[in-house]
């Protein structure tokens, strides 16, 4: 095989690099593509400080957009393989990854999103760890695999929100509020019997979708368990609620964008997106019935007690 000449090689760099000052802007433009998803990965790894107005952020952003421009200026001289190096990865990314040029888009609004628009965490506030009252009872209450209440929770998590365009990844958290849309929009409150607890199963309240706390967080639960999200109920002493796991902070970040524009931007306007924490970092949305939007106000902080459902 015949190598090229220095003089071949000469002129495949001349064709490769791009005039002035059109370089400069091909560069510019690049930097931003080039930054901007390695940006949201840091962003979403790293521990927030709760600096003001995200001062580290912008920061790192700066950072990195001179590094990466001063990186660019050293191989302007093969900008164009550059450019196409970039576009093979994303394209891969989007036919057989699962991230690509839509997952870049919705991350970087979502980011910029809550960086405006700060979700509030709430303190979990813990004096006293007490045994969950009728723990026994509640758990065989959340009948999940009840074929009823499986074919309901299917026909509640279809029932809204189906012209929502992209965020495939967040499929199952869209579902998961569209069956705290479909419940809590027919949901009326009825007392128990004077003097006794009574536990109603999620079978049980789909005849009339009515009941106490108890009984409203028991089929959430089951719904939301019924379609593959993960639920938990919370004993605060004198109220019972149901949460759903949202996943990492960055799962926030699209829960927080998802409500606030584009499912329950009525609701929630005006308004922050309020979850807990637990121990092991995971974020926790209220669906109480007293809450118009999923994460919205919690009716007590204090928590004396929590039942998953995994």
């Amino acid at each position: 095989m015949k190598l090229p000449t220095r003089a071949q090689i000469k002129v495949i760099r001349e064709r490769l690099q791009v005039k002035k000052p059109w370089d400069s802007v091909i560069i510019f433009v690049l930097n931003m593509l080039v930054t901007i998803p390695a940006f949201i990965l840091l962003h979403q790894s790293l521990i927030d400080p709760e600096w003001p107005l995200h001062i580290d952020r912008v920061l790192i952003f700066i950072t990195m957009v001179a590094a990466v421009q001063l990186v660019l200026h050293y191989l302007k001289k093969i900008l164009m393989v550059c450019i196409a190096l970039y576009l093979i990865v994303l394209m891969f990314g989007s036919v057989f990854g699962n991230y690509g040029f839509r997952s870049v888009y919705e991350d970087y609004e979502a980011m910029v999103y809550t960086m405006a628009y700060d979700p509030n965490p709430q303190n979990v506030i813990i004096s006293k760890l007490l045994p969950f009252p009728n723990k026994g009872k509640i758990i065989d209450a959340v009948d999940y695999n009840n074929p009823r209440v499986r074919n309901y929770a299917v026909g509640a998590a279809t029932g809204y929100f189906k012209d929502i365009k992209g965020f495939h990844k967040q499929r199952l958290m869209i579902q998961c509020f569209s069956v705290f849309k479909d419940i809590r929009n027919k949901w009326t409150y009825v007392n128990d019997p004077r003097n006794a607890e009574y536990i109603a199963s999620a079978d049980e309240s789909l005849l009339h979708f009515a009941g106490d706390c108890d009984d409203h967080a028991i089929l959430m639960a089951a719904c939301i368990r019924a379609v593959g999200g993960t639920p938990r109920i919370i004993h605060t002493g004198g109220h019972l609620y149901p949460e759903m796991l949202v996943g990492t902070k960055a799962d926030l970040e699209v829960a927080n964008l998802l409500i606030k524009e584009h499912l329950f931007p009525e609701e929630s306007r005006g308004r922050e997106v309020h979850y807990h924490i637990d121990e092991y970092g995971q974020v926790w949305l209220n669906l109480d019935y007293t809450a118009t939007y999923p994460g919205g106000p919690f009716m007590s902080e204090e928590i004396l007690g929590q039942l998953t459902f995994n």
